[in-house]
């Protein structure tokens, strides 16, 4: 296992006045063992910067340590490292074991400590009983373990994650975070996963990096950027629904963008902030209401969360809610940034 330090580092593609800049002079320093989780949005650069420290991309600037080693320069294979991606990338015509073996097998690993190998990886991920299957026989959930075992027995100081559970459904998604969860557990290897889904990086990281285009925008636990975004984009892209986000909260100071989430709106009948509700939806074991500020910007939505039972309003009808005071973000309307 190794520590990950990315200090300064720069992509562009092309040179010269044709260059474009993908990655923004990005720093992190990602301890032994951590699990981290980059995510952004479609474009961001994430994928962009788990391929650099994988070194499947040339970095332009800066430098990637693995450990006490600086990688700018070592192949892939130089860097041990393994890879689980979007695409299983298995081989149809061999058997899990041969799938699980065959980066073993090429390194010329002796045939018993291939054996070892897979069989323990196997064991810990529960596919002991497929082994002598074809990936065609195997489920999509079962598929992506596969590609975890294949780089498990390589015993790598680092796992790189990019997009592995995209292709599953939504079940499959979950069964398969609670795996890796448990797998990172026992295994403590450090890891980078990448998603553009914030319930995964909410649920799977440690600490997690939030990418906007090709910048860092916070580097954080879960709690951290969801309790305390650093920027209007952090408080809009993370969390389900995300943070309302008004310029003209009643009672608001010009120049600030108010931030309060969903769940920190309390309904107060008859005081508070009129909202005329516009529509509700219901999801179990809760209601989103989505409404307006009474005489304000009517573009401004607002989202409340209530649990289910406690009040439920119809469309049209005036509501009143008042926001917890210790749960008001503000952030500078020009920069975005929080205040």
């Amino acid at each position: 296992m190794a520590s990950i330090t990315l200090k300064d580092v720069v992509k562009q593609y092309g040179v010269g006045k044709a260059a474009v800049p993908v990655i923004h002079g990005v720093n992190a320093q990602i301890k032994d063992g951590e699990f981290i989780v980059i995510v952004g949005p479609s474009g961001c650069g994430k994928s962009t910067l788990l391929r650099m420290v994988a070194g499947l991309e040339e970095i332009t600037g800066g430098t990637i340590s693995i450990g006490d080693r600086v990688v700018n320069d070592l192949e892939p294979a130089e860097r041990d490292i393994a890879m689980v991606f979007q695409n299983y990338a298995l081989y149809p015509h061999m058997t899990v074991f041969d799938n699980m073996a065959y980066g073993l097998k090429i390194k010329n690993v002796p045939v018993d400590e291939i054996k070892q190998r897979v069989d323990g990886a196997a064991k810990i991920l529960e596919l002991g009983h497929l082994l002598d299957r074809k990936p065609r026989q195997l489920s999509g959930g079962q598929r992506q373990r596969v590609a975890m075992g294949r780089a498990i027995v390589r015993n790598p100081q680092v796992f790189l994650f990019d997009e592995p559970l995209s292709n599953l459904d939504a079940k499959l998604r979950a069964q398969t975070r609670i795996e890796i969860q448990k797998r990172h557990n026992q295994l403590g290897i450090t890891s980078l996963f990448v998603t553009h889904d914030q319930v995964e990086a909410m649920t799977l990281a440690q600490r997690m990096i939030v990418m906007n285009g090709g910048k860092v925008e916070q580097f954080g636990t879960p709690e951290e950027v969801y309790h305390t975004p650093a920027s209007t984009f952090v408080a809009s892209f993370i969390g389900s629904p995300p943070m309302n986000l008004l310029k003209s909260a009643p009672g608001g100071k010009a120049g600030t963008i108010y931030g309060i989430r969903p769940e920190h709106l309390d309904v107060t009948p008859g005081q508070g902030w009129p909202l005329i509700v516009d529509t509700v939806e219901l999801l179990g074991a809760e209601r989103l209401i989505y409404a307006r500020v009474q005489g304000m910007n009517a573009d401004e939505q607002v989202i409340v969360r209530v649990e289910e039972g406690t009040f439920m309003p119809n469309n049209g009808d005036l509501m009143h809610v008042t926001p917890r005071p210790d749960r008001i973000h503000t952030f500078d309307a020009d920069t975005g940034k929080r205040i």
